[in-house]
Order: C-alpha cells, then structure tokens, then sequence
C-alpha cells in the first residue's frame, strides 16, 4: 500500500475551504419565498404525452424501455419532500409561491424576498438564470440526498432540518459567498435570427425576452460555464482565440471550448481534464514503476491529488478555458505555444464554423457560426449571492 506525505483528507480540506469573499453577515428576510420546483423526468414525459390516455401514455412509455415505476417513484419522492418544505415554510408564517420551469418570470424573482430551488443542481441552475443581480439570495434544497450530489445546494443535512435552516437564514448564522457568473457579450453575429434555444423543450422568463442587441450582454449569466463549438459533435470546430485583452488571434481547430467558473470547476471543467487512474499508471511503468490501480494505489494518489487541483473556488475572478481535443499538427494551433487549459480574466473567441452554438450553462443556446464574435468576462456585480453555514 502506498500512503502519500500529503494526507487525501487534507487536500479534500483545502479545496472546499479556498479563501472565499464573504460579506458581512445579516440576516435574510424571508417574509415571501419562492420555490422553485424540480421538472421530474415523470412530469417531462407527461406533457409530451398531454393529448393521449394515461393507458397510452404508459404503453408508449415501455415500447421505448422506460421503467415506468421508477419514473413514478422519484416524481413521488420529490414531491413528498416539497410538501414536506412548504409545510414547513407555511408553519412559520412565510408567504410561499411555487414555480416551476414553465412558469418561472422575471417577474416572481422580482416580488420574492429570497429564491429556493427544491431538487438538485439542475433546478439551482434554472433558479439563478433569471437572477441578474448580486442582490437576490438564492438558497436551494436536495429533494432527493441519497441519490443527488446538489454541489449547489445546502449540505444534505439541512434536507431534513429544514427549519433549521430557515433559522440559520433569520438570525444571520451564515456567511454570504458571491459566486462569480460569466458575462456574455456578442460583439459580432452571423445572422438575424437571434432568439435562444431552449435545450429542455421550454422557455424560461419569457416576460423579458429581448432581441439579441449586438454589443449588450446576453440576458443570461453562466453560473457554471459557456461552451462554444459545432452542433454536431463530430464535426471540427475551427475558432480563433484571445486571452487576456489581447492582440493577436489564435487559430484552433478542435472540439469546442468549454469556459468555467469556480463553481463550474467541479462540473464539466473536471470531466474534461479529469485524470483517469489507468492514465497515471502507465505512465508509472514508464518510469519502471509497477503500480496497481486499487484504491490505495500510488497511480489513485496521486490522481486524486491532481483531479482535486482541478477545483477552484466559487468566488475566483478568473475563468478556467478548456480547448477540447486541440488539433496540433504543423500549422495547427497557430501560432504556436497555446495550453490546452488555463486561466483568464478575458477570453475573447470569433467562429470560423459551419453551424455552431454558444450553450450558456447546458441550457440554453444561441447560433455562432461563421463571423460571430463573442466576450466572456467576469464582473462582480453579476455575481449569484448564496450562503455557507459556519456549522
């Protein structure tokens, strides 16, 4: 067995505990709540299949292999558990209104003291899309903690003490954390057509839907990462690149670039660059090392301590790029010396491709083919306001 010098607990320590910018704590008034309600995978299918018999609606169901008794148990689950927290909220006298993805506004952010999405990660993301400001808390909820990580969420004990949450929210027992959200501004656009793609078959906020305004910040910030790259997977993006407010272009041909937040950090930015075990012990038994690839191997170590290195924090003003599979061959990239992954404070990327997409936070997409032009940056006054508790 292998034991490294640096403790695995204490590198776990140090990542969830980067120096994070916390304001002055105060309490949160929580007079008027507005939940924010998990889309089951039951409730997606039930209206796609709206016009047809519950008989129907099953049959088609299993043709496609669905397990349909699953579907019904998790939408149950979540819902017990939402029950569970209105309940809750109803017994210490807060005005409560629930949404859900079709009827999410602009309009609830705005009359709400504080937003909770009830769910996991993906219900977070849909709650903080239509928060533009650093003011408004947004404080969610893990419907399902056995089986959902919700990194976004409060810790999963709070999932079954809510009132001790709320409690912790009155009385000030926090610390706040801004966390940090990508601006995207299109400087230049290939076409007229502007409106957005939702990728989950709905809009969202459509009270404020605008045109696209060349040279105005997109409607939507990325709280965990902007990727811009072709449509179809495996076409080759070509998309030329600026860092840092610079001069000169880079010429790229590769899978897309994915650019993340310190929150973004433990999502897609980790799966991309993510080191695998198998990865790091052949490259031991190239150097005549014989490892194995068990759980307390030297190769698990020390791709562990590197994955772990991957992670920044929340509140980090810089954004990670990720250049998927880069092309180097003898003119590509040019010119030459870019990294395949590295961190900046501006990023600025014109496509030179044939039917791409910018997809801010997985959700949702706009058209950036031949011509378009696009600047990421990260402005304090976007920033998502959520909470730490001390305990």
């Amino acid at each position: 067995m292998f034991t490294c010098k640096l403790a695995l607990k204490d590198i776990v320590l140090s990542v969830n505990n980067v120096c994070t910018r916390h304001l002055s704590t105060k309490s949160i008034k929580t007079e008027k709540v507005l939940v924010v309600s998990k889309l089951s995978r039951y409730d997606f299918e039930k209206r796609k299949y709206k016009n047809v018999g519950e008989t129907t609606f099953r049959e088609e169901l299993r043709r496609r292999g669905a397990d349909m008794d699953k579907l019904v148990h998790y939408h149950d689950l979540h819902k017990k558990y939402e029950e569970k927290l209105l309940k809750t909220l109803e017994s210490m006298d807060i005005v409560v209104k629930v949404v859900d993805r079709y009827s999410y506004t602009i309009e609830d952010v705005q009359n709400a003291d504080i937003i909770m999405p009830v769910g996991g990660d993906g219900t977070f993301l849909l709650a903080a899309s239509l928060v533009n400001n650093n003011e408004k808390p947004v404080i969610g909820f893990n419907s399902d903690p056995q089986r959902s990580e919700g990194y976004l969420c409060l810790p999963k004990k709070y999932s079954a003490d809510i009132q001790g949450a709320i409690k912790k929210l009155q009385s000030g027992d926090f610390k706040w954390l801004l966390r940090n959200r990508i601006r995207t501004t299109m400087l230049t656009t290939d076409r007229t057509d502007t409106k957005p793609t939702f990728l989950h078959g709905c809009e969202i906020g459509t009270s404020i839907m605008k045109p696209l305004i060349i040279g105005e910040a997109l409607q939507y910030l990325a709280l965990n990462e902007v990727f811009v790259g072709e449509t179809l997977s495996a076409r080759v993006s070509h998309i030329q690149m600026r860092l840092n407010g610079s001069t000169e272009n880079t010429n790229l041909k590769c899978s897309g670039i994915c650019i993340s937040t310190g929150t973004g950090s433990t999502s897609w930015h980790l799966s991309i660059n993510r080191l695998p075990v198998q990865n790091v012990a052949e490259l031991l038994r190239l150097l005549d090392i014989d490892p194995t690839e068990g759980k307390d191997s030297l190769a698990t170590v020390l791709a562990d301590i590197y994955n772990k290195n991957l992670i920044f924090a929340p509140d980090d003003k810089r954004m990670a790029y990720t250049i998927r599979e880069l092309i180097s061959a003898a003119v590509w990239p040019n010119p030459k010396g870019i990294k395949n992954r590295g961190f900046a404070s501006k990023v600025e990327i014109k496509s030179n491709c044939y039917d791409a997409s910018l997809v801010i936070d997985g959700g949702v997409s706009f058209s950036f083919n031949d011509g378009a032009t696009v600047l990421l940056e990260v402005k304090p006054e976007d920033a998502l306001r959520t909470v730490t508790f001390k305990n």
